[in-house]
């Protein structure tokens, strides 16, 4: 497992292993590591000849200063786990190495980003794709792995990547949960003890919506999930959008799309943390 912080020696090693035919997998990561990121490096190492982690809290993507000065930082731990999976090379820039100057480009990804976690976070996924677009220009990987846990940013990635007209296989893998259920998140070691107790009600409460399908109209299951998880006194819901889960236009009738998908966002005290199922 070989450390790099800085980009032209990162691109020097990679460039000697596609040379010789490496086939190069990424796994883009800000640190704080759990199980979801682990299975996205096991995928990466099964899939591909190298895999590459990049460990960097991108600035530019935080439109709440606050969130980004609490975003946790755990370098020695996440490094300590990624060498239980022995990735071949973890990227750890600083901030100017990747922002040696402000990056003043901006992306038009249609409606995309103008939903949900776009509508609520103005600029989150225009910072988003300039780092992304960063790391693949340094790391020029064949496929890169991201969680669907991020459902809207892995289609916005996969729009970028489509726009730059990048060689690049996005692969979307499963959401990684805790054994209550509770969906895998860098930001749930921010929760207290009574927090991440009653945290389980957001995904209990989506399990339970794709059996009300059946009997509940979308306006109607939209009104009993938001009632549900706000009747506990430690959640509040940003918002809960059910949406087509390619172009993410919000539907009213069960038929508007045969592929659908519920997206939540909560507020659990300080912490703020999303979750999504396929109905």
């Amino acid at each position: 497992m070989q450390i790099v912080k800085l980009i032209a020696e990162t691109r020097s090693i990679i460039s000697e292993y596609k040379a010789k035919g490496k086939r190069v997998g990424f796994v883009p990561t800000m640190g704080a590591l759990h199980d979801g990121h682990l299975s996205l490096v096991e995928q990466s190492k099964k899939e591909n000849d190298i895999t590459v982690v990049s460990i960097f809290v991108n600035p530019t993507q935080f439109n709440n200063p606050n969130d980004l000065k609490t975003y946790p930082r755990i370098l020695d731990k996440d490094l300590e786990l990624l060498s239980k999976f022995q990735p071949d090379i973890v990227f750890i820039p600083e901030v100017e190495e990747v922002y040696p100057e402000p990056d003043t480009r901006v992306f038009d990804f249609g409606d995309l980003d103008k939903v949900m976690e776009g509508k609520n976070r103005p600029g989150h996924f225009n910072g988003v794709a300039q780092v992304v677009s960063k790391l693949f220009d340094y790391i020029t990987p064949d496929n890169a792995y991201f969680g669907q846990k991020d459902y809207q940013q892995v289609a916005v990635i996969k729009q970028m990547t489509k726009d730059l007209k990048l060689d690049i296989n996005i692969v979307s893998c499963p959401i990684i949960r805790e054994l209550d259920g509770l969906a895998m998140s860098s930001r749930n070691m921010l929760l207290s003890e009574v927090e991440r107790k009653n945290a389980v009600k957001i995904s209990e409460t989506l399990f339970k919506a794709c059996n009300l399908v059946p009997d509940f109209g979308v306006s109607q299951l939209k009104e009993w999930v938001i009632s549900e998880i706000n009747n506990n006194a430690y959640l509040e819901v940003e918002y809960f959008e059910i949406v087509d889960d390619t172009s993410l236009k919000s539907i009213e009738k069960w038929e508007d799309s045969n592929n659908r998908i519920a997206c939540i966002t909560v507020q659990v005290g300080k912490v703020r943390l999303i979750d999504n199922i396929s109905l």
